[in-house]
């Protein structure tokens, strides 16, 4: 296939599944094994462009936040932002650093599928017992925190699917305020983590990535990612989590039943 129009593939399936609690990062990794593989750098920043997505769709939230500061509860609000992006970030380097990461085969993300799902169900049933409680405490700043720590260090769990059910697990009855914190501190956290393998790719000399298909691939996930956003949003407002999770449970048992010995 051409090279171009894999990109452009992987884009759309990046901004389509970014947000969506299936995980967009075990998605791309088993497409990539029929479209070829892709760079860190590749996978991460086209991850920005579905990011960017949600800074269009939240720029009026993000302005009120930003302009709003010496209101209590606007200042809260971005304080917890702000405590949750920095437990991901300190967690998350010293991961990096270390070296703490599953490979990303399809085995352990055929697994984190799975498992991920049996854990949307088990959630769900006991977010029921939360009632109606939008409130964002630090408690749910913080577990949201570690949680995107753990979905980067597992391919298959999902960072959006991570950081909204450490929320609800943490008290968060409401669904759409679950979302909204998981998505407003996604973008922090993912144009870091770009930017930490922009310098990265930089300093090992910055010279193999083919930057025209990122370019293709980046707006790519970029319109599709405000598509799938705003439709997630409304679907959250009168909806569980629960079909996510069965196909989550049938994707993950589909692959490990058809891998061969040693994938």
């Amino acid at each position: 296939m051409n090279d171009l129009l894999a990109a452009l593939l992987l884009g759309i399936l990046e901004g389509l599944t970014e947000f969506l609690p299936i995980s967009s990062t075990g998605h791309l990794l088993i497409a990539q094994h029929w479209l070829g593989a892709r760079s860190d750098l590749f996978n991460i920043a086209i991850q920005s462009g579905a990011i960017l997505a949600i800074t269009l769709v939240y720029r009026q939230r993000i302005w009120s936040l930003a302009t709003g500061w010496q209101q209590p509860a606007q200042r809260d609000y971005l304080l917890k932002l702000s405590a949750a992006f920095a437990v991901t970030a300190v967690l998350g380097l010293a991961a990096k650093l270390g070296g703490v990461e599953l490979p990303e085969t399809v085995t352990p993300v055929a697994w984190a599928l799975l498992l991920g799902g049996v854990a949307i169900l088990l959630i769900e049933r006991r977010a029921r017992h939360f009632g109606d409680i939008a409130e964002i405490t630090w408690k749910v700043a913080l577990v949201v925190g570690a949680a995107q720590v753990v979905a980067g260090v597992f391919p298959g769990t999902s960072r959006s699917a991570a950081a909204i059910f450490a929320a609800m697990l943490a008290g968060v009855g409401r669904r759409p305020a679950a979302t909204e914190f998981a998505f407003l501190v996604g973008i922090p956290t993912m144009f870091a983590a770009t930017g930490y393998e922009v310098l990265r790719h930089l300093m090992e000399g910055g010279d193999a990535e083919a930057w025209g298909e990122l370019a293709v691939a980046f707006v790519a996930a970029t319109i599709t990612g405000f598509i799938a956003v705003r439709w997630l949003l409304g679907y959250v407002k009168g909806h569980t989590f629960v079909p996510f999770a069965w196909y989550r449970i049938a994707l993950g048992a589909a692959l490990l039943l058809g891998l061969p010995a040693g994938s």
